[in-house]
């Protein structure tokens, strides 16, 4: 009995000298040991992935990954907060003394993270990598809110690539990450899927606005740019990236030191403004490139309709070639039955080689007739006209008129929300709000936020501008179709 416990009690200790002494992270699909992070797949759960992540790069001190509370609605947070808050609520809400990364599901399902907020603790390289693997394998991830991360413009780049990879991303949101290079631009681009962007207390100064307006992509909607610098020179950039566009439908400026010449360029391009000469140019060739598609498709049509029917090409093919002694010329084209041919110099034909030859030969097929599996599609030129056509140019606008020698642009009415509070605009830039307002009738802009500037908040011209705000705010415009309703019901 003795020799028995000293022998399993030795067996015990060989297999003990047998474990490694180092430990490896185990991949959970696979169930394998993982020594990179480039090696490790993600299972889509932030709970396992993210801190199994941190280990593989190194990091001591692993963030916790915590549930974030469901944002209030919108109808609860207008109540008490202003529209600026409407759109981007504080990433101060939530705070803890260590790092954390908080997520919300739009289920109860793990695999269902739809947002992710990074709060208050730096991103470096390493960390850049964890959520390199992290977020785009969250499939359902729609908004990503990062505040005070300590970014450099190399892990700006970083950040930017991560979340191209991520399909659903469409709301981002860098708050409280000055940037020395300013170069948040590049969150925007020809191809980038943002449309809510917010760029709060970032020092963002004229070169950042500059650079920011000539980014606007075609698919931002809304753009928050408050308590930074972009001053008046900011301002005017920004005015000059609005001309065009025709995407954007928010604007926050509040609190960006803009004074009367920064407002009144952002009061212009709301109205009628004269295009440069640059733009009516551009308008020309435009003019002159879309009356060549247009003609283009007309000779098109024309064509097509008097290529006759494959039924009636085939009959007379058939009545040339045919002959009284019932013989066969060469060139009768042959129909689905393979048939043996003879050539000019009276010897047969190979069946293969004479179905070679004759299928070279190709019939034009009108409307009514059938076609192969290409006549089906449209060629690649042809869908490139239809999208031109289809997508035309602010320039190509029918309101633009010619006044004066110059050629008068109706406005951007598209921007539908413009806050300006807390910057140094005077009853001079109000004057020119006022006059841009009136002129866009009850297109264009439905909401703007002008409090705490150099005006006293009782002058004629605020009231005069709130008066006519208040009648294209499309809430007041319901209730009074509301009310008028239950008017004409009750008479």
């Amino acid at each position: 009995m003795k020799k028995r416990m000293e022998k399993v009690s030795k067996e015990k200790g060989r297999e003990v000298e047998e474990e490694p002494s180092h430990t490896a992270v185990l991949n959970i699909p696979d169930k394998c040991p993982v020594q990179s992070i480039d090696d490790y797949q993600c299972s889509g759960n932030p709970e396992v992935d993210f801190p199994e992540l941190c280990s593989l790069v190194g990091l001591r001190e692993i963030p916790k990954v915590r549930p974030l509370t469901a944002a209030p609605s919108s109808s609860e947070r207008a109540m008490e907060n202003s529209q600026d808050e409407i759109f981007f609520e504080s990433c101060m809400t939530i705070w803890s003394p260590k790092p954390r990364l908080h997520i919300e599901l739009e289920n109860e399902d793990s695999l269902s993270v739809k947002r992710v907020r990074i709060s208050g603790w730096r991103v470096d390289e390493a960390m850049a990598r964890v959520l390199s693997k992290t977020l785009p394998s969250l499939r359902n991830l729609q908004s990503l809110e990062m505040w005070q991360i300590g970014l450099t413009d190399t892990i700006l780049t970083s950040m930017k690539n991560i979340i191209s990879m991520c399909s659903k991303l469409r709301t981002v949101v860098l708050e409280g990450t000055p940037i020395p290079e300013n170069s948040y631009h590049i969150l925007l681009g020809e191809h980038s899927m943002i449309t809510h962007l917010s760029l709060r207390n970032n020092h963002i100064r004229e070169e950042g606005a500059r650079l920011i307006s000539l980014a606007l992509s075609k698919n931002l909607q809304s753009l928050n740019m408050a308590f930074n610098a972009v001053g008046d020179a900011g301002a005017v950039y920004l005015a000059q990236g609005l001309r065009l566009n025709r995407t954007l439908l928010y604007l926050s400026l509040a609190n960006n030191h803009i004074g009367d010449v920064g407002a009144s360029h952002l009061a212009q391009v709301i109205g009628p403004f004269a295009l440069t000469h640059e733009e009516i140019v551009e308008r020309r060739k435009q003019l002159k490139r879309k009356e060549q598609l247009l003609i283009c498709e007309d000779s098109k049509s024309e064509s097509a309709l008097s290529i006759p029917s494959s039924s009636s090409l085939e009959h007379n093919i058939k009545s040339a070639t045919k002959q009284k002694d019932g013989t066969t010329m060469d060139e009768k084209l042959p129909t689905n039955q393979t048939t043996t041919t003879t050539s000019s110099t009276g010897k047969k034909e190979d069946p293969k080689v004479a179905k070679k030859r004759t299928s070279d030969t190709k019939i034009p097929h009108g409307r009514s007739g059938k076609s192969d599996e290409k006549d089906k599609h449209p060629s690649v030129k042809e869908q490139e006209t239809e999208e031109v056509v289809e997508m035309q140019s602010p320039l190509l606008n029918p309101a633009i008129q010619s006044t004066g020698g110059k050629v008068i642009y109706p406005g951007n009415t598209t921007l539908l929300s413009l806050n300006l509070s807390g910057n140094k605009l005077t009853q001079q830039s109000l004057q020119m709000f006022l006059t841009s307002v009136a002129c866009q009738g009850k297109r264009g802009l439905q909401y703007i936020s002008l409090n705490r500037n150099s005006f006293p908040p009782d002058c004629e011209v605020f009231l005069k501008l709130q008066e006519i705000m208040s009648l294209k705010n499309p809430v007041n415009r319901t209730t009074s179709a509301q009310a008028e309703a239950e008017q004409g019901q009750v008479a």
